[in-house]
């Protein structure tokens, strides 16, 4: 049985980096929920003017695939965790 993703609105992600500093990203989930796929779009978290790093897509068992250039392996399965595992807090 697969969870269900709770990540309805933005939310912010630390990212252990693997070449240069670590860093926060935002994590904005995308409303086009076409297909029963949940996408969330991944930026820069302070930035005036935040980079776009990719988006995450998730299936309904939670599969996920990257869709980017920016983010190592490593990075997007922390992201793939944060957003999988994401509770709200009061």
């Amino acid at each position: 049985m697969t969870k269900n993703i709770e990540l309805i609105k933005e939310a912010k992600a630390w990212v252990k980096r693997k070449s240069g500093p670590d860093e926060i990203v935002r994590v904005v989930p995308d409303m086009e929920n076409k297909n029963k796929v949940l996408s969330y779009r991944l930026y820069t978290a302070f930035d005036e003017n935040p980079d776009y790093l990719g988006r995450i897509l998730f299936d309904a068992q939670n599969y996920w695939i990257y869709d980017g250039e920016t983010l190592s392996i490593a990075e997007q399965e922390q992201l793939a965790k944060f957003i999988i595992n994401y509770v709200e807090t009061l």
